[in-house]
C-alpha cells in the first residue's frame, strides 16, 4: 500500500532545486574520485596505475554487500516526520565528506609504497563502500517518494543531472586551472599540495549541498515497509529480493546497460587527465572542454523532457548513445592533431551522453514501478541499491580497464610524455568509450523492455491499484 502525505506543499520547483543540490553534493566527491583519483595516485603518490585500478575494483566488490544492505535498511526503516530516506542524508553528509578528503593526502607522498597503498585501499573503501553508499542509496531512492507522477520524476532526473553537471563544471574546469604547474622541462604536472587543498574545499561544499537537499525537498509518497505492512521476514529477505531481481528483465537489462554506460563515461573523464596534459600539452583546453561539455548538457536538458514524452525515454537514450559512440569512433580514426578540433568533436559526444543522462534516473523509477507490479511490494531502496551497485561495477570496469591499459602501454612518471605512450593514451581515451556507448545502445533497444507504451501502461495500472483518478 502507498499512502500520499496530504499535508504540506505540492510538488514544485523547490523540490527540484533541492534534488539538484543532492547530486551536486554527491559529485563533489564522486566526480573528484572518478576523474582524478587515478591521476593523483600515479603522478603525485607514485603508485602504479594497475594498483589503483585494483583498489577501485576491490571496493566495488565490497559494494556488492554494502549497497544491498543499505537498500534493505532503507526499505525497512520506519517512516519519520522527514520521511524514510531524507534522515540518512543529514546523518551521513559529514562522514562522506571527511572520508573523501582523507584520500588525497599529498603529505604522505614520501612515505613507503606499502603505507601509500594501504592508505589508498582503506580510505577509498571507507569513502565509497561505506559512507557514500549510506548517503547515495537513500538519495537515489528518494526520487520515487517525492512524487509518483512520471512527469515530476523526469523533472527530478533532469535536475539531478544538472546538479551533477554543475559539479562537473567546477571540478573539470577548475581543477586543471589550479592544480597543475610546469616542471623544469616545461611539462604540465599535477601539484599534490594544491590538489589536497582543493579536495578539502570540495568536501566542505559537499556538506553544504547535502543540507540544502535535506531542507528543500519533501517526501510525499510513503510506501509502507515490512514493519508497517506486517510482512513476515521470511517473505521479505535479501534472498527473496535477489531471486526476484534475477527474474526481472527490466532490472537486469538496466543493470548491464549501466555497467557499459559508466565504463564509457568514466573512461572519458579519467583519460581526459592524460589526453590534455600528456598528449596535447594543453590543460587550458581541458578547462574549456569542460565548459563546452556543460553547455552541451544544458542543451540536452532542454531537449530531453519533450523528446522523452514524445518518443520515450529508452528510445531517446538509444539514439543519444549511438551518437556518442559514432563520435568516439571518428576521433579514434581521425586522430586530430589540433586540440581544438578534438574539443569540438568531443563536445558532440557529450551532447549524446547528456541526453541519456537527463533521462537515466527516470528510467530506474520506471523499473521500480514495474517491479512493484511484478512482485506486489514496493522496494525503492532495494531496487535502487542493485542499480547503484551496477553503476559501481561500471566504475570498477572503467578504473580497472584504464589503470590496466595505462600500465600495459608503459605509463609511469618517467615515461608520461614519451610519444609511444601518449599515442596509447589517445587510443584508450577514444576506443574504449566508443565500444561502451555502442553496447549500451544495443542493450536498451533489444533487451530493455520498458519502452514508451509499456511505461504508460504501468503508470495506469499503478494508479488503479492505489485508487487514484485515471
Amino acid at each position: 500500500m502507498v499512502e500520499r502525505n496530504g499535508k504540506g506543499r505540492a510538488f514544485g520547483f523547490r523540490d527540484k532545486l533541492g534534488y539538484l543540490f543532492g547530486d551536486f553534493g554527491n559529485d563533489f566527491t564522486f566526480l573528484l574520485s572518478s576523474s582524478f583519483l587515478l591521476k593523483f595516485y600515479t603522478d603525485v603518490m607514485g603508485v602504479s596505475a594497475a594498483v589503483v585500478g585494483v583498489a577501485m575494483m576491490v571496493a566495488r566488490f565490497v559494494d556488492a554487500f554494502t549497497d544491498v544492505a543499505m537498500g534493505r535498511i532503507c526499505d525497512r526503516s520506519r517512516i519519520r516526520p522527514a520521511g524514510k530516506f531524507k534522515p540518512w542524508i543529514l546523518r551521513m553528509s559529514g562522514p562522506v565528506a571527511l572520508a573523501s578528503f582523507l584520500i588525497y593526502q599529498s603529505a604522505f607522498a614520501e612515505y613507503s609504497m606499502t603505507f601509500k597503498i594501504i592508505w589508498l585501499f582503506v580510505t577509498y573503501i571507507l569513502w565509497g563502500s561505506v559512507f557514500y553508499t549510506s548517503i547515495n542509496i537513500p538519495y537515489g531512492s528518494m526520487a520515487s517518494a517525492i512524487s509518483a507522477e512520471p512527469g515530476d520524476r523526469q523533472s527530478l532526473s533532469t535536475f539531478r543531472s544538472i546538479g551533477g553537471t554543475l559539479a562537473g563544471l567546477i571540478i573539470g574546469a577548475g581543477v586543471p586551472m589550479f592544480a597543475y604547474q610546469s616542471d623544469e622541462a616545461g611539462n604540465l604536472i599535477l601539484d599534490g599540495g594544491r590538489f589536497t587543498l582543493i579536495a578539502g574545499i570540495f568536501s566542505g561544499l559537499a556538506v553544504l549541498c547535502y543540507l540544502l537537499c535535506y531542507f528543500l525537498t519533501t517526501e510525499r509518497v510513503r510506501a509502507e515497509g515490512a514493519r508497517e505492512a506486517g510482512v513476515r521476514d521470511k517473505h521479505n529477505n535479501v534472498f527473496r529480493m535477489l531471486k526476484d531481481a534475477f527474474r526481472n528483465r527490466a532490472l537486469i537489462s538496466i543493470i548491464v546497460a549501466s555497467v557499459f554506460m559508466l565504463l564509457a563515461q568514466l573512461t572519458m573523464q579519467q583519460m581526459a587527465n592524460y589526453v590534455y596534459p600528456n598528449f596535447y600539452g594543453n590543460t587550458t583546453a581541458q578547462s574549456v572542454s569542460t565548459i563546452v561539455m556543460v553547455i552541451a548538457m544544458f542543451i540536452a536538458a532542454a531537449l530531453a523532457k519533450p523528446a522523452a514524452e514524445r518518443f520515450g525515454k529508452a528510445e531517446v537514450s538509444v539514439v543519444a548513445n549511438l551518437l556518442a559512440a559514432g563520435v568516439c569512433f571518428l576521433l579514434f580514426l581521425v586522430r586530430p592533431e589540433n586540440v581544438w578540433v578534438y574539443v569540438a568533436l568531443i563536445s558532440l559526444c557529450w551532447l549524446g551522453l547528456g541526453m541519456f543522462s537527463m533521462v537515466n534516473w527516470a528510467l530506474i523509477t520506471d523499473v521500480i514501478d514495474a517491479s512493484e507490479l511484478r512482485n506486489g511490494i514496493r522496494e525503492d531502496g532495494s531496487v535502487y541499491a542493485l542499480y547503484s551497485f551496477a553503476r559501481k561495477l561500471g566504475q570498477a570496469a572503467a578504473a580497472g580497464a584504464s589503470g590496466g591499459l595505462l600500465t600495459w602501454i608503459g605509463y609511469s612518471e618517467a615515461t608520461a610524455f614519451e610519444p609511444e605512450v601518449t599515442r596509447g593514451i589517445f587510443n584508450i581515451s577514444t576506443l574504449l568509450p566508443a565500444i561502451g556507448f555502442l553496447l549500451l545502445a544495443l542493450i536498451l533497444w533489444f533487451w530493455y523492455p520498458l519502452h514508451k507504451k509499456q511505461v504508460e501502461k504501468n503508470v495506469l495500472e499503478l494508479k488503479k491499484k492505489r485508487g487514484e483518478h485515471v
